[in-house]
């Protein structure tokens, strides 16, 4: 159609596909149907055309909607042959996703990444122009997969184009891509579209027809040989445009009808298959020539090998237009021509079955399964729903329904989860059903909205699925019981009863998950042996990513921030290189808040940025707002004030409506170590204090003991003496019972700081503190304070030099400040610390320059950062002139990595 009123939309669009360097982006065309949207991309095509972009397209199509990666398949055919190219991980992850290879089960976010590397590759032979129309019929993989590539083609030569209609849901939508809206057309616009298509109209015809389409490019079009008279209901635009399509279906000869419908309902668009499965419904060969009609009708375009219609509208218009057994025949004529084809035959089984049919749900549980093999989770659970519906057996249908909630939970799709759960409950299920279907949305927010009550009803059900003989899915329901008490307090009856069903279950106590089980639930009563057992295995780490993900969590949980950054830090690269991005968040901000804790923020930088977003892309949003806080902290911890600020207020939007406890500590934590900073010693003490009132929603029993030393800084400069000896001596008492390291380690600062004496300071630094480099360096410095009051300056020297020396050495800028006071009150000059050459990159760039700096080459760090190894490279170009390096092997000296400065 001509793009009356689209001329400023079209120039941006023209402006983008103009000769791509790099890094242009991408752009997400939303509006109504017949708004135009694929007309602008038609120039947007044609353009790049002139421009020398190479184009490849996809198009999502309804029927294709339950068939993984169908459109990935459209996009990548074309470039197929680049794939042999790729490394083999994510090579043999692509061929299975696209159906041409028999291989494992490939992971999403490898596909994503063997996508993303094959069109760089593509694109740096010649830019690269994605079309990408209709996503909201696409399938979910392959959606996802476009969004993936989306959010990481800022360096490359490859623009993004996609199409959505206006109130669809998309991964595209939070992709990171520019939005253009198409508003209808204004008055005058509309008038003199509709007289270029239509000038011989009538007046009052006109005018119907200005009126009914209100500004709809494509109604403006379409309607004029449909709207005659004015004695036709109103209708909604939608509906209008379907009627004047059926009636033009309506009005073709017989053989075009049929074939027609055939091609309606085919998803894949082939005239071949079409042809066939008319020819069985006509019961004589069936040649193009039927269709000629149709396209003379301009309801389709006839090409040599595709039937393609003109616009979804006209194609969903016609199975709307026939009786219910004539579309049942279609379909059935369809699954008889795709008997080699069992996926797509077992889908048209489903749309023509009048009823309950367990042959036909068999065959759309063994397509389900072909889809999970492939990676298509949603495909697969779509196929098991559909299977449920026709299953003749109750116990079976729950059975499908709940494999399906499992396989929406890993897939992040939490509506479709919760809804199959429901329908799941409203049958009587087994005491096993039962156990799955109240562990398996634990998945999601690790049951941050749910009443605490609902934690004693999880103890009870996995001690009733154990003494059926289930211990796994009893494991797997206690594991997300005690879950719930990181991220709420249910109180401590409730945390006896947890702790007496998972001391009753028939699993060693070497098990991960109930070593992380008994952390979580009694983090100072078991502490004991939970370190015994962390300690035991500590020379294991990283045979299993999924083993050092739980005993990473158990470790902060029993005050072992050392052993829980050790733990989580073998956990990621297992995550990673399964793809496993629902799992990697939650192991990055374990390890980002213990390394932080440790006082090793340049570590601690990268893998707290990489936890937010991708806590973010995988929907995880206490996970977000826990990496988030981690970020304030550190932002507080270098004295970036207004920074720490911004990052602490983002942090407790996501978590004060759901009382995420975990995240609002860290948040009151990062604004206590600002306000201290800052000199603001009782706004310090009011922050810091919460973290120790039961009643503040920022108190969180396992990780105030953290927190100890902190509150002891502020709490004797603002003069709270008595306040933090009530504290103390509380913590004193818990640290009877309990041999956590972190508890003890404040303890010995308190004792120091509130009764100062050599022996107290002497007996607090020959603790063991290897592995906690911060707490060391605020001993030094309290110590060197303490003698320098007492005229002492020159013993101070030595510990207040070592206290800067620390804090320089881990950019705790604000600590490093008042050692350098100290200092030149005690006679001692001490030169201002320039920057470190780490803190002049941003965290992506610190991520790939220190995986650089390992020895890991470009495809590499790719690999573990989920970029394309040429992205890569422009980084590490753009990161060298920064640290004042020009070849890679310069980089450990430049980031202080030689002599281990700021390593973990």
């Amino acid at each position: 159609m001509p793009l009356f009123g689209r001329e400023a939309e079209l120039k941006d669009l023209r402006e983008l596909v103009d000769g791509p360097a790099a890094g242009c982006g991408g752009v997400l065309i939303q509006g109504e149907p017949g708004a135009g949207k694929s007309a602008l991309v038609a120039e947007a095509v044609a353009a790049a055309a002139l421009g020398g972009l190479r184009v490849l397209r996809a198009t999502g199509v309804e029927a294709e909607r339950n068939f993984a990666y169908a459109a990935l398949h459209q996009l990548l055919h074309p470039v197929r042959a680049g794939a042999d190219t790729l490394p083999a991980p994510q090579r043999s992850a692509l061929w299975a996703a696209l159906g041409l290879a028999d291989s494992a089960e490939p992971n999403a976010y490898l596909v994503g990444l063997a996508a993303l590397t094959l069109l760089a590759e593509e694109a740096a032979v010649k830019p690269l122009l994605i079309v990408a129309e209709d996503v909201h019929l696409m399938d979910r993989e392959s959606a996802g997969v476009l969004a993936f590539v989306a959010r990481r083609i800022e360096t490359e030569p490859i623009v993004l184009i996609a199409t959505l209609r206006d109130g669809e849901l998309s991964p595209l939508r939070d992709a990171g891509l520019s939005s253009m809206d198409l508003e209808r057309l204004p008055g005058d616009v509309a008038a003199e579209l509709l007289d270029s298509v239509a000038p011989g109209l009538t007046t009052p015809v006109r005018s119907r027809v200005l009126a009914e389409a209100d500004g709809n490019p494509l109604a403006l079009t379409e309607l004029p040989s449909a709207v005659t008279d004015t004695s036709d209901p109103v209708l909604p635009l939608t509906e209008r445009l379907e009627r004047t399509f059926g009636a033009r279906f309506t009005a073709l000869p017989e053989p075009a009808r049929t074939t027609l419908l055939v091609a309606a309902l085919n998803e894949t668009g082939s005239l071949t298959e079409t042809l066939a499965a008319a020819a069985t419904l006509l019961g004589e060969d069936v040649e193009p020539s039927a269709l000629a009609p149709a396209a003379e009708a301009r309801l389709i375009d006839l090409e040599a090998r595709t039937v393609s219609f003109r616009h979804p509208l006209m194609r969903s218009a016609i199975p709307a237009s026939v009786p219910i057994g004539e579309r049942r025949r279609a379909h059935l004529s369809l699954a008889e021509t795709f008997r080699e084809q069992p996926d797509r035959s077992a889908w048209h089984r489903a749309a023509a079955a009048t009823g309950a049919d367990e042959n036909v749900a068999r065959e759309l549980e063994n397509a389900a399964d072909r889809s999970r093999h492939r990676g298509g989770a949603p495909a697969a659970v779509a196929a098991l729903e559909q299977a449920a519906l026709l299953s003749v057996d109750p116990e079976r249908r729950a059975d499908r329904l709940l494999r399906a909630a499992e396989l929406a939970v890993e897939s992040g799709g939490r509506a479709t989860a919760e809804r199959l759960v429901r329908d799941a409950r409203a049958g009587e299920l087994t005491p096993r059903q039962q156990a799955t279907a109240s562990w398996l949305l634990s998945g999601f927010e690790d049951g941050v909205r749910e009443d605490p009550s609902r934690i004693t009803e999880l103890a009870r059900l996995a001690e009733s699925v154990a003494e059926d003989g289930h211990p796994d899915p009893a494991m797997r329901v206690l594991w997300g019981a005690a879950m719930r008490c990181f991220w709420a307090e249910p109180g401590a009856d409730t945390r006896r009863t947890l702790l007496a069903v998972a001391d009753r279950l028939p699993v060693e106590n070497s098990d991960p998950r109930l070593v992380a089980v008994a952390a979580y639930v009694a983090p100072f009563d078991r502490a004991g042996a939970v370190l015994s057992e962390l300690r035991g295995l500590v020379a294991a780490t990283g045979a299993d990513p999924e083993v050092d993900r739980f005993l990473g969590s158990a470790s902060l949980q029993v005050g072992a921030v050392d052993l829980a950054a050790r733990f989580s830090a073998a956990a990621a690269p297992g995550l990673r290189a399964q793809g496993r991005l629902g799992l990697l968040p939650r192991a990055l901000a374990v390890q980002a808040w213990s390394r932080v804790r440790l006082g090793d923020l340049a570590g601690a930088v990268p893998v707290a940025a990489e936890a937010a977003d991708f806590a973010k892309e995988t929907g995880q949003p206490f996970m977000y707002g826990l990496a988030t806080a981690v970020q304030a902290e550190i932002a507080a911890l270098r004295g970036e004030h207004k920074q720490a600020k911004t990052l602490a207020d983002e942090a407790e939007r996501v978590a004060l409506a759901a009382g995420a406890r975990p995240v609002l500590a860290t948040v009151q934590l990062a604004r206590g170590i600002a306000a201290s900073s800052e000199g603001r010693f009782d706004d310090a003490f009011a922050d810091l204090r919460r973290l120790f009132d039961p009643a503040d929603p920022a108190f969180q029993t396992a990780l105030r003991v953290y927190f100890v030393a902190e509150l002891t800084e502020v709490a004797i400069r603002a003069g709270r003496v008595e306040a933090l000896r009530e504290i103390v001596a509380e913590m004193e008492q818990l640290a009877v019972t309990t041999p956590a390291p972190a508890l003890h380690i404040g303890l010995r600062y308190a004792r120091a700081v509130l009764e100062p004496s050599d022996e107290l300071f002497e007996t607090a630094l020959r603790a063991e503190l290897d592995g906690w480099p911060a707490e060391r360096g605020r001993l030094h410095l309290a110590y060197g304070e303490w003698l320098r009051r007492q005229r002492r300056a020159i013993d101070s020297r030595a510990h207040l030099r070592t206290a800067r020396e620390t804090f320089d050495a881990l950019g705790m800028t604000a600590w490093a400040e008042r050692a350098r006071r100290e200092l030149r009150s005690a006679g001692e000059s001490s030169p201002n610390r320039g920057p470190d050459a780490r803190e002049k990159l941003t965290p992506h760039e610190l991520s790939i320059v220190q995986l650089a700096a390992e020895g890991l080459t470009n495809r590499e760090i790719g690999q573990r950062l989920y970029l394309s190894h040429r992205t890569v490279g422009t980084h590490l170009h753009r990161i060298f002139p920064k640290l004042g390096v020009s070849s890679r092997a310069e980089l450990k000296g430049a980031l202080g990595l030689v002599s281990g400065k700021g390593g973990y």
